[in-house]
């Protein structure tokens, strides 16, 4: 019976649980352990993501950068990709002015399937057939309120498996 969950608002926070509704549906999602990188460039979108996650009841590891000045992306990026790939952290978020240069640096980190998103459907897909444990978001390429849409979406998108499994098994070699 989804009558209880229906009457729920747009978000809350209920106990170790996310309850998300969109379109009718809910989504269960446990609490995680999110590592997070950015460059300068992705540096304020970095900052609104980690509250967003912490408010969301979600532990954060952030691995800088720390400020706006001038950085070298794959000090950042690097570490927090290794997080997620030694299973320090359940999944992973990098962030810079385009989301490329910092998906092709997580995506060197074997065990990693960084997927950089711009729109809920392609966040969704990338978990869905892609089972992305990474997320790499360009804060020059889309506004931040969609930017926490995307994020709130590839979280509570689980792997759909089938025949989407067999590709990410070929994917890891």
């Amino acid at each position: 019976d989804n009558s209880a969950i229906s009457k729920l608002p747009a978000a809350c926070l209920c106990g170790n649980v996310f309850i998300w509704r969109r379109d009718g549906k809910s989504f269960n999602l446990a609490r995680m352990k999110i590592a997070i990188g950015s460059d300068h460039a992705g540096f304020a979108y970095k900052e609104q993501i980690k509250k967003l996650l912490t408010d969301l009841g979600h532990e954060v590891r952030d691995f800088g950068t720390n400020s706006v000045a001038p950085v070298d992306y794959p000090a950042f990026i690097r570490p927090a990709a290794e997080a997620v790939a030694r299973g320090q952290c359940e999944r992973g978020i990098v962030l810079g002015g385009s989301g490329n240069g910092e998906a092709i640096v997580a995506n060197k980190v074997r065990g990693v399937r960084c997927a950089l998103c711009w729109s809920l459907d392609t966040a969704r897909w990338s978990r869905e057939h892609n089972d992305a444990n990474v997320l790499a978001i360009g804060e020059r390429t889309i506004p931040v309120e969609l930017a926490l849409e995307i994020v709130r979406v590839w979280l509570a998108t689980t792997f759909t498996g089938g025949r989407h499994a067999a590709r990410v098994k070929a994917i890891e070699g």
